[in-house]
């Protein structure tokens, strides 16, 4: 039974580690020789350290670029969360979008300090006050599944978590973090918690677990008593310093804004046990690091003292018949995580010290559904070693060669595929099932942890190197030149022969406006395609016969062909859900939106969702009319005012400087606007003029943090912005005035506007505002805190009015919520300026 189980093991943990480092990432990565002789070195280290905390940038890169590069211990970084709910400073993207970005930066940060990356299940909510609330939505016990599950699998020696389970980090997610790892420590050695998972692992009792103390935002958590190591040591065959690597990695950051300097010169890290004994001298202290841990394994590591010694960075395929012996010498050894972990470590640096490049594209980016795809193989044995192509398989296609592989001679030919209907989309696979409010419904146990989408195709490359076989798995990838960045590689992604992409993914029905105007984005990836379009009600899929097409007849004539399609009709004052479908004469299937986000510090992404558009009814009316908008960090607040009737023009810079402010009833200035665009200083004296000749300025939330410091006057009279926020979307509101025309003009604020809101109702409040000049108008608390009035702040200046909001009409709007839509189009009409 036990010889089984580590069999099943072996095979699982070779399986998810097949992958080189590079799968996911743009180019590949070719080592120097100083990389290489660092994995040589670290051969010898059989230690593994696992840094554990909540979203993407809590981790503590110094620390770990130190324990993967200097302490060659294999290091970890398990985030809760991927980020969701976070802001967004380089574009308008929230939610699972934001996710799916910062995963990229995440991964992006790793290749640089040479950690690897998990995940668990859990979303992103938003800031969350005490652990109690987090676990109220992530479902603690299947959260804690994934952390156990994270620990059999990676097997470490130390845990360490970025929070204490006290309450210091101050977020409920971080918290939760730390008391999910504690927890964790214990379950991961019993075998009757999670028993289902011993089908692939085994229990795993880590050694201890320590908190990184830290020594930031006011708060100093570090004490001298506390175990600390330096790890801002210079690693010469680098050229850098810990400190230095670690910033590169964390300004991967960008969504974040969190780009930092680099750092030279001592920096010492503190650590306090709260599982486990505290160590004395060393992070690893009572751990056996070398080859003596696994039986015969002394063998081992007197071939790895020669192959070290005798390494010469000029010629690093000189060591390549050394380095296959040992890794035979490895595979004679018993079963066991090190031996699987270190044959994936040897075989890599056999392919990087022979100087091997393999690689596996297309010149197309998509590969469609029931048409073909050409996939273009280039292989080169740049350092001359002995190596013998034997086999490449990709998509059940099994090429036979049995050739040997020349001195820096290009080996290159091609195959075209064809991609069944069968064939998976692109789609990350924690984006596959509907999700719960606070987790990703993932039940695959094989996936959870994993970091990244899988590849759409990769090829299994079998070549024999000194007589021995080695298999290289390489994800296809699209390859093209921009003629500004050069060569560049990204992902190749799987999609249906039409995606169908409605231009909004929330259409707002009100009594002045009860007919509903739409267009659709139709692309065709297949030529040929012929079939039909068709508009059905969500719930019950039946064809919605109220609204009509400008045509529902597909046929595409090219690839790539991309029309419009208008639909419209009357739809009444109920919810519904548009959903569209698609015929081909076969077979009628929901279609898909491809939505596609390109930034050029990660990979390019894709993911689906049906091609759907959710009516909201909402009893609205406005008054004024022409609003403009000054951009801020991006959100989508624009499309939702003009679906609400007004006229919007969006302001720059530019358009500040030379329009005539006194066109616009009301300007609303962009979540972050003083946070990201220092120009705005220069617009301080013509904003103010402008309210007081009777405009109506209303400012969304900033930060008063350390990303863009709000160095400028925002409003008339002097008032701060605070941390302060609410994150409970369902906290009691308390209208302080409810006569006031804020609640009344032109729509009448109840408390039933303030139901249905997601994920908090605001953040950065107002505080400590000139009360002679500003009047509050209402509260809101989180449970057991008391209220707090900053979260909307008024004041008349001249003829016109200035507002300060925290509310989070950024999220709410987008979503559909009836009662933020009212209660901004009573701020809009405050300064009562024109009518329709």
């Amino acid at each position: 039974m036990r010889k089984t189980l580590l069999l099943a093991s072996f095979v699982f943990c070779l399986g998810i580690l097949s992958l080189p480092k590079d799968t996911f990432s743009q180019a590949p990565q070719n080592w120097t020789s100083a990389d290489m002789y660092l994995a040589l070195r670290k051969l010898n280290v059989l230690g593994s350290v696992l840094y554990i905390a909540a979203h993407p940038d809590d981790e503590n890169t110094r620390l770990i670029a130190y324990l993967s590069k200097d302490k060659l211990y294999r290091t970890g970084y398990l985030s809760m969360t991927r980020g969701d709910g976070g802001q967004n400073l380089i574009g308008d993207e929230q939610g699972i979008e934001l996710g799916l970005i910062r995963t990229q930066e995440l991964l992006a940060a790793r290749r640089i300090d040479g950690g690897e990356q998990f995940f668990t299940r859990a979303f992103d909510f938003g800031f969350s006050k005490n652990p109690e609330e987090t676990f109220t939505k992530w479902d603690k016990e299947k959260i804690l599944s994934d952390v156990v599950w994270v620990i059999r699998r990676f097997q470490p020696d130390v845990i360490i978590t970025r929070f204490p389970t006290t309450g210091e980090g101050g977020h409920g997610h971080h918290t939760g973090s730390a008391i999910l790892a504690n927890e964790a420590f214990s379950a991961a050695a019993d075998p009757n918690r999670f028993p289902e998972q011993l089908k692939y692992v085994q229990t795993w009792q880590v050694k201890r677990i320590l908190w990184n103390t830290f020594n930031f935002g006011g708060n100093n958590t570090t004490r001298e008593d506390q175990f600390k190591i330096d790890v801002g040591g210079y690693n010469p065959l680098l050229g850098k310093s810990y400190g230095e690597i670690a910033a590169e990695s964390r300004s991967q950051h960008k969504s974040q804004g969190f780009g930092v300097p680099a750092s030279r010169g001592e920096s010492l890290e503190y650590f306090k046990a709260t599982k486990g004994d505290q160590p004395q001298s060393d992070l690893m202290e009572g751990t056996d690091l070398s080859w003596k841990k696994v039986k015969g394994g002394q063998a081992i590591q007197t071939i790895l003292d020669s192959l070290t010694a005798s390494f010469d960075l000029l010629h690093p395929e000189s060591s390549v018949q050394g380095l296959v012996r040992l890794y035979k010498a490895i595979g004679n050894l018993e079963e066991g995580y090190w031996k699987t972990q270190k044959l994936r470590e040897v075989s890599q640096l056999i392919a990087q010290c022979s100087g091997l490049f393999l690689d596996v594209t297309t010149s197309e980016q998509f590969a469609v559904q029931t048409d073909s795809v050409r996939i273009n193989f280039s292989f080169n044995n740049r350092l001359g070693t002995d190596a013998v192509l034997q086999n490449v398989m990709v998509d059940g296609f099994d090429s036979v060669f049995s050739r040997t592989l020349e001195k820096n001679k290009n080996l290159n030919f091609s195959k075209t595929f064809f991609v069944p209907s069968s064939k998976s989309l692109t789609q990350p696979y924690w984006l596959v099932n509907k999700m719960e409010e606070g987790y990703f419904n993932v039940t695959d146990q094989l996936k959870i942890g994993q970091p990244d989408v899988d590849p759409s195709y990769a090829a299994t490359i079998r070549i024999k190197i000194f007589g021995e076989g080695f298999t290289f798995t390489r994800p296809v990838k699209y390859k093209f030149t921009d003629p500004v960045r050069g060569e560049l590689y990204e992902p190749m992604v799987v999609l249906p022969p039409v995606t169908v992409s409605p231009a909004e993914d929330v259409q707002v029905t009100t009594p002045d406006k009860k007919n509903i105007e739409g267009s659709l984005t139709i692309r065709g990836m297949k030529k040929g395609f012929a079939g039909n379009i068709q508009v059905t009600s969500g719930p019950s899929g039946k064809v919605f016969k109220s609204v009509s097409l400008t045509n529902s007849n597909l046929s595409v004539g090219a690839k790539n062909q991309v029309s419009d399609i208008v639909y419209s009709g009357e739809v009444g004052k109920n919810n519904e859900e548009l959903v569209f479908v698609i015929s081909d004469g076969e077979n009628t299937i929901v279609a898909e939106d491809k939505h596609e986000i390109k930034y050029d510090h990660i990979p390019y992404i894709n993911y689906f969702h049906k091609a759907d558009v959710s009516l909201k009814y909402v009893d609205l009316k406005t008054y004024n009319k022409k609003i403009g908008y000054i951009i801020g960090a991006g959100d989508k607040v624009p499309g939702a005012l003009e679906q609400m009737g007004y006229e919007v023009t969006l302001l720059t810079d530019k358009e500040l400087s030379r329009n005539n402010l006194q066109q616009f009833d009301a300007i609303i200035t962009g979540v972050r606007a003083y946070n990201t665009n220092e120009w705005m200083n220069n617009h301080y004296d013509k904003l103010m003029k402008y309210v007081n000749d009777g405009g109506n300025l209303i400012v969304q939330y900033n930060t008063s943090n350390q990303i863009g410091p709000v160095r400028a006057k925002i409003g008339p009279y002097n008032f701060n912005i605070s941390r302060n926020r609410i994150t409970d979307e369902n906290a009691p509101v308390t209208l302080l005035k409810p006569d006031h025309p804020v609640f009344n003009f032109p729509n009448k604020i109840t408390p039933d506007d303030f139901k249905g809101w997601i994920q908090e109702r605001s953040i950065y409040h107002a505080a400590a505002w000139d009360s002679t000049k500003y009047e509050t108008v209402l509260t809101m608390n989180d449970p057991g805190e008391k209220p707090d009035e900053g979260s909307l702040v008024i004041a008349k200046h001249g003829k016109g009015v200035f507002v300060y909001t925290g509310i989070v009409f950024f999220r709410e709007l987008p979503a559909g919520v009836p009662g933020a839509y009212r209660l901004l189009a009573n701020i809009i009409a405050l300064n009562r300026k024109k009518g329709f």
